[in-house]
């Protein structure tokens, strides 16, 4: 009878498919920080220089994860109503950004020069340039609404799970502050309605930029 060989156990096969899960369960677990190398590895059970034939370090494990989200964005079909349009394409981005909230920071603030990363740029652009927009006018929209959709996601996913809730005792701590505005707003203040709020902030943004685009 043969001997079951002895040594080191096979490792898994890796691919840039089971790398950005890992780094997934990494960033979920450990938040984005704890995403390295070595942590990769470990999570997949591999030596952290066997990542280096799919991804290009650190950097490369970040970029990777951004391109995986972004390359589940489903990018609505364009309707020609401008509006409804640009809403669809931020409220889409919103869904994938939320798949995963630890992720979140690097579907928002990663700059990608893929496929994946330049689809969601072109689709809002062919709104902007379909609505009258100028090829640099567009360019200038596009980076005032991106900035305004990034702003509004990021503290969405910083927000404490509890920031929203009837806190009652931020709306007294504001009431007390005796700033006559902040006092006045307090019972707003002291909430965070997280779906209003973006609907707030993405119908305020393309109302300004449908109505420059119509001067």
């Amino acid at each position: 009878m043969t001997e079951p060989r002895r040594g080191r156990p096979r490792t898994p096969l890796l691919s840039r498919d089971s790398i950005v899960a890992a780094t997934l369960k990494v960033i979920d677990t450990e938040g984005v920080a704890g995403v390295g190398m070595r942590s990769v590895a470990r999570a997949l059970g591999v030596d952290a220089k066997s990542l280096y034939n799919h991804v290009d370090g650190k950097d490369g494990l970040l970029d990777a994860v951004a391109e995986h989200l972004l390359g589940g964005l489903v990018l609505p079909a364009p309707t020609g109503d401008a509006r409804r349009d640009l809403r669809a394409i931020a409220q889409a981005f919103r869904t994938r950004a939320l798949a995963h909230p630890a992720a979140a920071p690097l579907v928002l603030t990663r700059q990608l020069s893929s496929l994946e990363g330049l689809a969601p740029v072109d689709a809002v652009l062919e709104v902007l340039l379909a609505a009258g927009a100028s090829t640099q006018e567009s360019v200038h929209l596009l980076r005032m609404l991106l900035a305004t959709l990034i702003g509004t996601l990021l503290r969405e996913v910083s927000a404490a799970p509890t920031f929203g809730s009837d806190d009652g005792a931020r709306r007294e701590a504001l009431q007390a502050s005796g700033l006559p505005a902040v006092a006045r707003t307090a019972p707003h203040l002291a909430e965070f309605d997280r779906e209003a709020e973006f609907e707030y902030t993405v119908d305020l943004a393309v109302t300004a930029v449908l109505d420059r685009i119509a001067r």
